[in-house]
């Protein structure tokens, strides 16, 4: 993988107050050039990325639910050294993404996705991609359309690709905050299709409501959490 793919993390700890609204606006302005460098380096997978490159952040993707990020992103780039992303058996994948967990159905899910943006031998996704009308539209496509991705893995996705600047990205770190800030009551059990867009919807409006861009609040509420962002 080009070295320009490669995420970078970052350290820094929150203001005191900053489970208030003055205080996560505070932290955002302290963490401001760092979000930006992120979204950037997401912006530059979109303009300049391969087509492999382009395929390679679906796969991690597909390998994300409950697995650490880290941990995926070293098994993408374990596979596309040993070149096996675009044509090794789903069982040899397997074998080799030992810190994956459900690796054998996730192996599957690489494979099936791989036909599915193949033409003449050759991965193509990125004419597939720029199809839809929104982002929106294309999100419901992935979800109908590849194994393992739901809600949460194609907006993580197409965040990562930099075309999904508004869509929410809703795992544990991000619920947590909404209901820190009021915008969501309770934490939800489960997550289906409605319940999922109606919490995207309020964390949109809590996020105009607060002069966030959407796509900073994301990867602000990570670096709240966890001191840090990966992908």
């Amino acid at each position: 993988m080009k070295n320009s793919l490669i995420p970078i993390n970052f350290l820094e700890t929150p203001t005191d107050n900053s489970d208030t609204i003055t205080g996560l606006k505070d932290f955002w302005k302290k963490v401001f050039p760092l979000i930006s460098y992120r979204e950037k380096h997401f912006d530059d997978v979109w303009k300049n990325g391969t087509e492999e490159e382009i395929f390679a952040e679906l796969v991690f993707c597909l390998f994300t639910p409950q697995s650490k990020a880290v941990s995926c992103w070293a098994a993408v780039n374990d596979l596309a050294d040993k070149n096996m992303i675009f044509n090794s058996k789903e069982e040899d994948i397997a074998k080799t993404i030992k810190q994956v967990r459900f690796r054998n159905n996730k192996a599957k899910y690489v494979v099936k996705t791989r036909k599915l943006f193949t033409t003449s031998g050759k991965i193509s996704i990125k004419e597939k991609l720029k199809s839809f009308k929104d982002t929106y539209e294309l999100r419901e496509w992935l979800i109908n359309n590849i194994k393992g991705i739901g809600y949460k893995e194609a907006g993580h996705f197409l965040r990562n690709i930099g075309i999904g600047k508004d869509l929410a990205i809703l795992d544990r770190h991000i619920l947590k905050n909404l209901k820190v800030y009021g915008t969501i009551k309770e934490i939800p059990k489960t997550l289906n299709a409605k319940t999922y867009l109606r919490i995207e919807k309020q964390m949109q409006d809590f996020a105009k409501n607060i002069g966030i861009p959407m796509s900073h609040l994301d990867m602000l509420f990570w670096c709240k959490n966890t001191g840090g962002i990966f992908k």
